[in-house]
């Protein structure tokens, strides 16, 4: 059984729920179970655990948060997972969110990111639980109705064309640059509008703040 857990999410209520759960379920005691609604500050609770010696072994959290009125550096679930897995590899990690989006679920696991999904729907407390005592017997789990949709095909990547795209973007050519590269070579789309649709999807499918933001988490997924 986990001796201490974090649980990172951005609705208060949502994270009472989550601890109220967990305890009645006797999976933690409730004074070895922290909770936070900013990812800041998700990280620096998993440092100081590990400063005192006393780490958490494993974390919850949400992928998508608010913008609040506190400035913070890592402001979403893909960031705090990933700055987790550099400070202390073996956490155990659980993402509980509402996102439906197979491929980034995908990348999760195929990426080793993270050990365990669980989906925001009216069963969410079973799951939840279900997925803790899985987890805790060094397990994956992936709930029933997202299996299929997991494993039906080879890992997501990107297509040449985005590869190329954010290539040359990360290089730090301009759009004008790149949409003159692509006609240059018979890459279609070429037109500017087209670029900024094919960027505006990635980023919204990586949940990115900005071009720069996309290629940073894409290169920390290793797709880039």
């Amino acid at each position: 059984m986990f001796k201490k857990i974090l649980v990172a999410e951005d609705v208060e209520i949502a994270n009472f729920g989550i601890i109220h759960t967990l305890v009645e379920s006797g999976l933690v005691t409730r004074k070895n179970i922290k909770h936070t609604q900013y990812c800041d500050t998700a990280l620096s609770e998993l440092k100081r655990a590990l400063f005192d010696d006393l780490p958490f072994d494993l974390l919850i959290t949400d992928l998508s948060f608010e913008k609040n009125f506190k400035e913070e550096r890592i402001i979403s679930g893909y960031e705090l997972i990933i700055e987790a897995r550099k400070i202390q590899n073996n956490i155990k990690i659980i993402v509980y969110s509402i996102e439906d989006r197979i491929s980034k679920i995908r990348f999760l696991f195929f990426k080793s990111f993270i050990n365990g999904y669980v989906c925001k729907d009216g069963h969410d407390a079973t799951e939840l639980v279900n997925a803790v005592n899985r987890i805790a017997a060094n397990e994956t789990y992936i709930p029933p109705g997202l299996r299929e949709s997991i494993y039906k095909s080879d890992r997501t990547e990107l297509t040449d064309y985005q590869k190329k795209l954010l290539t040359l973007l990360a290089e730090g050519h301009s759009q004008k640059n790149v949409e003159q590269y692509f006609k240059q070579r018979g890459i279609k789309p070429n037109s500017i509008s087209m670029i900024e649709k094919k960027l505006e999807k990635l980023r919204d499918d990586f949940n990115a703040n900005s071009t720069p933001h996309l290629i940073v988490i894409l290169k920390d997924f290793g797709l880039l």
